[in-house]
């Protein structure tokens, strides 16, 4: 999901979650914590299997209103630095 483009690096975006054609596994956030809630919203009716939020990134209510919903959450940790300590690259 990006708003701010139609295409990067020759992958379509969309203007939000909700738009994009399905399944999703996971909704990554890069967004300041008070914009999280309309997101986990999106990641919901969706149905997408999980909602990362990055290192920075923490938003409890939103966190917990994706448990709620039956989404798997992650919070305040970032993918690329688990796939490393996991002994994974990209």
């Amino acid at each position: 999901m990006n708003p701010a483009y139609d295409e990067v690096l020759g992958e379509k975006c969309y203007p939000s979650v909700r738009e994009a054609p399905g399944p999703i596994d996971i909704v990554d956030v890069f967004r300041k914590p008070d914009e999280v809630m309309a997101v986990a919203e999106d990641a919901i009716a969706a149905g997408a299997g999980c909602l990362w939020l990055q290192l920075g990134v923490i938003a409890p209510e939103a966190a917990q209103r994706a448990a709620d919903a039956g989404l798997k959450v992650v919070m305040n940790r970032c993918t690329e630095v688990e796939h490393m300590a996991l002994g994974r690259q990209g």
